[in-house]
C-alpha cells in the first residue's frame, strides 16, 4: 500500500488545469475563451484519467488538442499585470528572498528521493518506491507555493491568477514535452535502442568505462540534434547504450569499484 502516488500528484495538475479553463470560460473578453477553455479541461482529463480511460480515448484526446492548437484556438486572455513601479517596490522589499521558493523544489526533489522511498511500516509505504522522483518533485513545488506566499503575502487566490497567466504565456507548447517523450517510447518499443546498441558495440570498445560513458554522453547529443529535441533521445539512447553497457555491465557492483577508483586515485 501506498500513501502518496504519482496518480495523485497528477490528479492535483488536472484539477488546477480544470480551475484555468474554467476561469479563461469565464472572461467574457477572452479572444477565443470556448477554444482555449476546452483545450486545458481535455489536458486536465489526460492527466487525471488516464489509469482510467482507455489509451484510444486519450489518444483522441491529444489529437483534439492538436487540433485546437492548429485552429489558433488557444490563445492568451487579457492581461492584468502590476505596474512597473508596483513591482519594483515588490523587488526591492524581498530582495533575495523572492529566489527561496524556487531553490525549494529542487532540493526538496534531491532530498526526497534520497529519503522517502525508504519510508515505510511493513507493506505500508509513504511514497510509491519507483516514482518516487516525481512525486518528491511535486511536493517540492507544492512546498514552494507555500513559501512564496508566505514570502510574498499573497494569497490563494493571486496565486491561481499568476499560474493561470504563465499556463496562457505558454499556451499549447506546455504539451510538447509530453508528447516527444511518448515519441521516444514509441521508438524504444521499435527497437530503435537495440540497433544502436549493436552499433555502439561494433564501432567502440565499450568495456572500458570511460568509453562507455563518452558513447553515451555523445550519442545523446547528436540523437538531440538529430531529433531536435532531447525528450526522444532520452528513452532510445538510455535504452540502447546506458542501461546495457554503463549499468549492466559496469555497475553491477558500483560501491566495490567506486572503492577501488579512490584507492587508485589517493
Amino acid at each position: 500500500m501506498k500513501i502518496i502516488t504519482v496518480e495523485a500528484c497528477y490528479a492535483v495538475v488536472g484539477l488546477y488545469l480544470f480551475v484555468l479553463a474554467g476561469r479563461i470560460a469565464a472572461e467574457r473578453d477572452h479572444p477565443r475563451r470556448w477554444g482555449s477553455a476546452l483545450f486545458w479541461t481535455l489536458l486536465g482529463v489526460t492527466f487525471i484519467g488516464a489509469k482510467v480511460l482507455a489509451p484510444i480515448i486519450i489518444g483522441y484526446f491529444v489529437v483534439a488538442m492538436v487540433v485546437l492548437a492548429a485552429m489558433g484556438q488557444v490563445t492568451r486572455g487579457a492581461s492584468h499585470e502590476t505596474s512597473r513601479q508596483e513591482r519594483v517596490g515588490h523587488a526591492e522589499r524581498l530582495r533575495n528572498r523572492i529566489f527561496w521558493p524556487a531553490l525549494l523544489i529542487p532540493a526538496t526533489a534531491v532530498v526526497g528521493t534520497l529519503i522517502l522511498g525508504e519510508l515505510h511500516h511493513g507493506d505500508v509505504w509513504l511514497v510509491e518506491p519507483k516514482q518516487v522522483t516525481l512525486i518528491a518533485l511535486s511536493l517540492g513545488a507544492m512546498l514552494a507555493l507555500i513559501v512564496a506566499m508566505r514570502t510574498t503575502g499573497a494569497n490563494v487566490g493571486a496565486a491561481s491568477r499568476e499560474g493561470s497567466r504563465l499556463l496562457q504565456t505558454l499556451g499549447w507548447s506546455l504539451i510538447l514535452p509530453q508528447m516527444l517523450a511518448a515519441l521516444g517510447g514509441i521508438f524504444a518499443k521499435a527497437g530503435v535502442g537495440e540497433v544502436v546498441a549493436g552499433l555502439v558495440a561494433q564501432a567502440v570498445p565499450t568495456g572500458v568505462p570511460w568509453v562507455a560513458v563518452l558513447a553515451y554522453c555523445g550519442g545523446m547529443a547528436l540523437f538531440t540534434m538529430v531529433m531536435g529535441n532531447a525528450f526522444a533521445a532520452f528513452a532510445v539512447i538510455t535504452g540502447g547504450i546506458g542501461l546495457p553497457f554503463i549499468v549492466k555491465l559496469h555497475c553491477s557492483r558500483p560501491w566495490r569499484r567506486i572503492s577501488i577508483w579512490c584507492r587508485r586515485c589517493c
